[in-house]
């Protein structure tokens, strides 16, 4: 305890004796502990602005990447520039140069037939006969007719004379005298109506015997022996007999589209070939076209006679015409999956600048299966695009993903 109070006692001098000492500790104590703070609070803000700025960057970074996920990716192709050409083919379709189907013109029944399908008959060769008994009969009946008219007629000759005889002696009225005149001009016309009735019935009897009305190809006979004929002259349905075709020669239609009818020309020769026939080729001349556009197709319908003496071209059939034409005309050719079909017509999306979607109207050619020619629209070094959606719009941004190789080839 003594030690004690003696400690305590030296201590209290020592503080009074260097107060400043103390007060410097306390400052100093107070200081680092509001360093301490300082330093916390821009850590804490240090923190803050970093996880501020990051979450930034990468919202900056994700709204960069939907954008970019927004633009289409598109595959391209170039057009590819057919060859200078100075031939054409298109389709073509061959008919008879004279084509006709045979009716009746008098009613009966097919008593017989002597060409049938496939036989070549000349103009004004037997085709077949009817039996026409109702016929027959009427005629028979008009020329009875006819007699009875001609002896009333000689009869009112004779009575007319007679009365203008007795005229001169005042023995008969002037009345009875007209009266026998009359009579006698009616008559005479009496003669004349059945001399035409029975002309008429002759004409019929006459069409009893079918005759080919041109030298050609029987290539139906719709009738055969007992057959009722119908000549469609009491309200009946008159019926097809015989359908001949002239084969000598043919006539070839084709369809020019557009941008090559001005150079289609009577004269023009054409070249036209089968595939039943490979390797041959069969020599046409353009004789005639339409000489206006079909508004539907674009076309000019043009027809091309080819000689065919030994009937080995078949009409009806298909054919393909080559046409020399005498100018070139430069075309590009595209496959069909670029096209878009709109209601003002074709388009096809190309890439301006590698950059945005320009749509372009193009005018179409031939169609080749899997390609498609363009005949204007494009100058060549576009970038089509392949498949494009229905939706792009001129100016819309896209990102080529790749570049195929030219369309087509040389044709």
């Amino acid at each position: 305890m003594v030690g004690i109070s003696i400690r305590k006692g030296r201590s209290e001098p020592s503080a009074r004796k260097h107060p400043e000492r103390v007060r410097m500790a306390s400052s100093g104590s107070a200081a680092t502990r509001l360093i301490l703070f300082l330093l916390t609070l821009v850590v804490v803000a240090l923190i803050v602005i970093l996880g501020i700025s990051s979450r930034r960057k990468a919202n900056a970074q994700l709204s960069q990447e939907t954008r970019e996920l927004a633009i289409p990716t598109v595959t391209i192709i170039h057009p590819k520039r057919g060859a200078p050409q100075q031939e054409i083919v298109l389709p073509g379709d061959m008919q008879p140069y004279t084509d006709a189907p045979i009716y009746a013109r008098t009613t009966g029944y097919l008593k017989s037939w002597h060409a049938d399908i496939g036989a070549r008959v000349k103009a004004g060769e037997l085709l077949a006969e009817i039996d026409t008994p109702e016929v027959d009969q009427q005629l028979q009946q008009a020329r009875s007719d006819l007699e009875t008219a001609e002896a009333n007629l000689h009869l009112a000759g004779i009575t007319a004379t007679r009365y203008k005889d007795l005229m001169k002696s005042d023995s008969v009225a002037q009345q009875e005298v007209d009266n026998a005149t009359g009579n006698f001009e009616a008559r005479r016309t009496a003669v004349e109506s059945a001399k035409s009735n029975v002309k008429r019935l002759e004409d019929l009897q006459s069409f009893k015997k079918i005759y080919a009305p041109f030298d050609g190809l029987i290539t139906a006979r719709n009738t055969d022996i007992g057959a009722l004929i119908d000549s469609g002259s009491s309200g009946g349905a008159a019926h097809e007999l015989f359908h001949i075709a002239a084969v000598n020669r043919l006539r070839v239609y084709v369809n020019v589209p557009q941008v090559y009818s001005p150079h289609i020309k009577p004269g023009l020769r054409a070249e036209l070939s089968l595939a039943e026939f490979p390797g041959r080729h069969f020599n046409g001349i353009i004789v005639r076209d339409s000489g206006a556009i079909d508004n539907a197709t674009r076309t000019l319908l043009t027809e091309i006679d080819v000689n065919n003496p030994s009937g080995e071209l078949k009409p009806g059939g298909y054919v393909e015409v080559h046409l020399q034409l005498p100018s070139a005309v430069a075309t590009f050719s595209l496959p069909v999956n670029t096209i878009i079909f709109k209601s003002a017509g074709m388009q096809v999306a190309t890439v301006k600048d590698g950059k945005t979607i320009d749509l372009v109207a193009i005018t179409p050619g031939r169609d080749f299966g899997t390609e498609i020619e363009v005949l204007a629209g494009l100058r060549g070094d576009e970038s089509v695009v392949i498949n494009p959606a229905d939706s792009l719009t001129n100016g819309e941004p896209v990102r080529i993903a790749q570049t195929r190789p030219a369309a087509g080839g040389n044709r």
